[in-house]
């Protein structure tokens, strides 16, 4: 990376300063922090180091001490001093190798090297087996599936788990109103309680009419309530695990917490907890003392009539997570669930783990925008739930607006404009700079027809000179155009420092806006130089450009999930 590239180049020449005793007072051992930054002039250079941080350990003027570190700097590069900053301007060269690496890595570009791989467990959505998904949940599984495909990216190993809430007294629920629902279709005149207190212990969707008329064409009718909620949540699993497969998310395992509980699992961790002296009893119940470990008071994991809170099978779960074998265990929750992550981190470090191994991205809700105005969950019949949106707009429009905001900000999604075929629209304006960069590859080799007189002319170059100028690139080739093309060069070439951060940072939307970015770049040298032209040799060193484009981007966006279209 050159940003990388550039601040070694630095650090190795403060070094060799300190050694010649030109950096005043500064020894070996001073620390000090570097920042690499594009300057606003673009005229001083392409990339920045600001020295001044060595004034402190140097004491003299941070213009002396960026000049008696340029001494020291020779390279394919030139250099200026401003103030305290050392301006760095790449030649041409640099800028061929740029492409060069891409050509040659193709769909490796990008992938770092030597990264210390983490056997990493991402769960997500995690939703109750009890209706469809809301749009929530489709941000959920388009950021957790996307950064799934980041972190394997960057050389991970990583496992992406469902965990599915199924012991609770909400499947009792789902096999109520299943039940209500079958004696509907029987011809029975009953219906959901009104009382608004009463109605909560059902669900009053009409999501479980078919369902009953799928019960009853396999079976006779039953008043067996628990028959009832186990055929409700198989029915709802399957639908849910089918639109996430069309929603390209994939999980390894969809773990179940009844099996958790049947497994014994939740009373062995309860039992370890209670030898560790970490419960005590109070007015009947039995307390975690989770505030010894950071929480901010003690919680209950048994209750007075002894069944087991919500906690209980959290702490089993992510305590059966680490006795896997996983490294780093990664969830992603609602912002509501803010409170739940100190005591889940208490509960782990109680039982002798790490509580760092776990990492909680807490996410926003979803604001769904039509007509300039939002729309408030639940008073639009149309585009409530995930399957609605993703059949309004598409799933490579669900999948991009859902990650292009960092998670810990409220998405407001644009229904119309993630519909329109304009450049108003981010992933419309993403995917087009993809589909005109195969455009222009498929001209390249395509015979030439004059629309008046109906003649044929050869096409520019044959399928096998393309063929052969991806395979064996010249690099002397891009010198040709590699001045007109340094600011999409330099942007082609910063994929590799976003793919690093956006995996450190666990963020998806740095890669939205990257894509973005680049097809601006992209654009913008495409309106301003013609790719197929009379130079052939400048054509091949554009058309070599155009091939480092297609790659880059079809990288970016197999990590998003999102397709990338050769013709639209």
């Amino acid at each position: 990376m050159l940003k990388d590239f550039f601040l070694n180049e630095v650090t190795a020449g403060i070094n060799k300063a300190i050694e010649e005793g030109k950096l005043g007072q500064m020894e070996v051992n001073d620390k000090y922090s570097l920042m690499i930054e594009k300057p606003k002039n673009p005229e001083f250079g392409d990339f920045a180091v600001n020295v001044s941080s060595l004034a402190r350990s140097a004491k003299i003027a941070p213009p002396m001490i960026a000049n008696a570190i340029v001494e020291n700097l020779k390279g394919e590069y030139t250099t200026s001093v401003v103030g305290g900053f050392i301006n760095f301007k790449i030649n041409n060269s640099m800028l061929a190798n740029a492409v060069a690496e891409i050509l040659t890595k193709g769909e490796n570009y990008g992938r770092p090297e030597g990264v210390p791989t983490e056997k990493i467990l991402l769960e997500y959505v995690s939703a109750n087996p009890t209706g469809p998904f809301h749009i929530g949940h489709g941000r959920w599984a388009a950021m957790g599936s996307a950064l799934a495909n980041l972190l394997k990216f960057y050389g991970h190993d990583v496992y992406q788990e469902f965990y599915i809430n199924d012991a609770g007294s909400q499947i009792q629920k789902l096999g109520n109103s299943l039940k209500i629902r079958i004696k509907q279709e029987l011809g029975e005149n009953i219906d959901f309680p009104t009382d608004e207190i009463e109605r909560k212990n059902y669900y009053p969707g009409e999501y479980l009419i078919p369902v009953a008329k799928k019960f009853l064409s396999e079976h006779e009718p039953t008043e067996d309530v628990q028959v009832l909620s186990d055929y409700a949540k198989k029915e709802m699993e399957s639908c849910q695990k089918a639109l996430l497969e069309d929603f390209r998310v994939h999980f390894d395992k969809f773990y179940s917490e009844l099996d958790l509980h049947n497994s014994s699992k939740v009373e062995e961790s309860y039992k370890e907890l209670m030898a560790k002296g970490m419960l005590y009893e109070k007015e009947g119940a039995m307390w975690f003392k989770s505030s010894e470990f950071g929480d901010d008071q003690d919680r209950v994991i048994k209750k007075a009539d002894g069944s087991n809170t919500y906690l209980t099978a959290d702490i089993a779960y992510h305590i059966d997570k680490l006795r896997r074998g996983f490294d780093r265990m990664i969830n992603i929750w609602g912002a509501d669930h803010h409170g739940y992550v100190a005591r889940v981190k208490a509960s782990i470090e109680a039982l002798g783990y790490d509580p760092n191994k776990l990492e909680v991205l807490l996410g926003q809700l979803v604001n769904l925008v039509i007509n300039g105005e939002e729309v408030r969950m639940g008073k639009r019949k149309n585009m409530v739930t995930l399957d609605d949106l993703i059949e309004e707009v598409g799933i490579d429009a669900t999948r991009y607006w859902m990650a292009m905001r960092n998670i810990d900000m409220t998405l407001d999604f644009d229904i119309e404009l993630a519909k329109r075929s304009t450049d108003e629209n981010p992933v419309f304006y993403v995917q087009y700079a993809y589909a005109r960069v195969c455009s222009i590859l498929r001209n390249a080799v395509a015979e030439k027809l004059n629309p008046e007189t109906g003649e044929k002319s050869s096409a520019p170059m044959t399928e096998q000179e393309l063929d052969d100028l991806i395979k064996n690139f010249d690099k002397d080739l891009i010198l040709k155009t590699a001045e007109s093309a340094k600011s999409l060069i330099l942007k082609l070439e910063e994929f590799k420092s976003v793919i690093v951060l956006s995996a450190q940072n666990r963020t998806v939307y740095t890669i939205c806006r990257y894509v973005q970015e680049l097809a601006q770049e992209f654009h913008s040298f495409y309106n301003s130089n013609r790719v197929i032209g009379e130079d052939k040799e400048l054509m091949k060193s554009r058309l070599a450009l155009m091939v480092a484009i297609k790659t880059t981007l079809k990288n970016a966006l197999d990590i998003l999930a999102v397709s990338a279209p050769e013709r639209m």
